[in-house]
């Protein structure tokens, strides 16, 4: 199923989006470690546009941020329905896949059994945040996902800070949990 194909590439590209900053997004820069001006984010309307070898997507992203401890990615390609919902907090990730009704759970260790470069955290939160050293309002990511090459384009409006954000855990009971691989 064509929609499905989609479905798994957007959510291993934000999964794994964090994976190529070092290489697209921060150069060979080392992160900064400094006290937050922020502490909430809340960036909506982002374009995130995926393309592999084979296939391109765009959606629309919707990306909810508060400092150090939780994020929430909601992608939305078809007008403006959530299809796939990924939350993030520095110890692990889940990933909502609404669209077939299963989720799957990994920690940072999980996922990057399956991946390199590692999946960072702090990398991730700046992503979702627009705050590249770089300074640029579009970020482009590029990483291998076992043999294939996949490249991510985010294209950044204005994001707000210290704006209130709804980054409730989804309730699980109504999906299946599936393994992560199932997602990836």
């Amino acid at each position: 199923m064509r929609l499905n194909k989609h479905i798994v590439l957007v959510c291993a590209a934000l999964l794994l989006m964090a994976c190529g900053t070092k290489k697209g997004a921060i150069g060979n820069q080392q992160p900064t470690v400094s006290v937050p001006a922020w502490h909430t984010c809340l960036i909506q309307g982002a374009r995130a546009t995926v393309t592999t070898n084979e296939e391109r997507l765009s959606a629309n992203v919707t990306m909810q941020t508060v400092h150090d401890s939780m994020l929430v990615i909601s992608v939305m390609p078809l007008l403006g329905m959530e299809i796939l919902r990924v939350e993030a907090t520095p110890i692990e990730v889940t990933a909502i896949d609404k669209f077939h009704g299963r989720y799957a759970k990994a920690t940072y260790a999980d996922i990057n059994r399956r991946l390199t470069p590692p999946l960072n955290w702090d990398e991730l939160q700046q992503i979702c945040t627009a705050d590249l050293p770089t300074g640029s309002e579009r970020a482009r990511l590029v990483y291998s996902f076992g043999e294939e090459m996949i490249e991510l384009v985010i294209e950044y409006p204005a994001r707000q800070l210290d704006v209130p954000v709804r980054v409730n855990n989804i309730r699980l009971n109504k999906y299946t949990q599936v393994d992560v691989s199932k997602i990836l």
